[in-house]
């Protein structure tokens, strides 16, 4: 019998690899098929959009903040993979009464190159996994040479609205930010994922660039007119939220998206 440890240290024993996989989250559902392992995925959510084919072809489990427990457990899982940051600890508990759940915790690209190689050694897929975390060091080397010259800019992330909410530290968004050489103005905010009072942005950082993520708020013009009158002379930015967000094999074409918007900003 083999012994894991997910990254948030709760040990797991299988003695033999898992077959059946629920994913509760749309990046790994992503990454999950990206290292091979479709025919193993029992079970995703409704959010999981890509590959665009799973929801015809796989069964829905509910969201990623809701879950049906009890179509979870006839699909008769020997895994159940989901994220601190997506998935609460309420939920993960009581799917633990039906199988093993391996918790995620991505917050810095080094903490994407981990999670893709535990899967790689967890489904026995150490090889795809390898392949992957080299195209993405690959891409991110490059990336770096080309957003070296590139001058330091204040910005603010929104991911909601009523009320406002933004980016701060400790999330996967602040890192791709900083990555990006924008200053996330609200990293020294209280909270992952702070309120914000619009009348304030100028006191709290006056940010050059604000952007508008695609999601989970559908943002529209209105909004960014809204958030755009309350700064000195901030350019607002509609950016693609998957980029930001999702972490995973994802994160090889949000290189190649981020020097799109620098030469969309600059």
């Amino acid at each position: 019998m083999a012994t894991f440890y997910d990254q948030l240290g709760q040990q797991h024993h299988f003695d033999k690899t898992p077959q059946r996989i629920v994913s509760l989250v749309p990046s790994q559902t992503e990454l999950l098929f990206d290292l091979g392992l479709e025919d193993s995925i029992v079970g995703i959510t409704k959010f999981c959009v890509h590959p665009y084919h799973f929801k015809s072809t796989k069964k829905s489990v509910g969201g990623t903040k809701k879950v049906h427990f009890e179509k979870i457990k006839l699909l008769q899982p020997d895994i159940i993979i989901a994220n601190k940051e997506e998935n609460t600890l309420e939920i993960v508990e009581q799917l633990r009464a039906i199988c093993p759940v391996w918790v995620t915790d991505v917050i810095t690209i080094e903490d994407n190159e981990k999670m893709i190689s535990d899967f790689g050694v967890l489904f026995n897929k150490r090889t795809d996994a390898q392949k992957w975390n080299d195209k993405i060091r690959f891409a991110q080397k490059d990336f770096m040479k080309f957003v070296s010259d590139k001058p330091i800019q204040k910005a603010a992330y929104f991911i909601w609205r009523d009320p406002y909410m933004a980016a701060g530290d400790d999330t996967f968004i602040n890192e791709l930010l900083k990555i990006n050489r924008f200053e996330n103005i609200y990293a020294n905010k209280a909270g992952r994922y702070p309120e914000i009072e619009l009348k304030k942005i100028r006191l709290e950082g006056d940010p050059d660039l604000v952007f508008l993520s695609s999601e989970p708020y559908p943002f529209k013009e209105e909004h960014a007119f809204e958030i755009g009158r309350c700064t000195h002379h901030a350019k607002t930015v509609f950016v693609d939220g998957e980029m930001f967000s999702w972490y995973g094999t994802r994160l090889l074409r949000a290189f190649e998206y981020f020097k799109i918007l620098h030469q969309r900003i600059n």
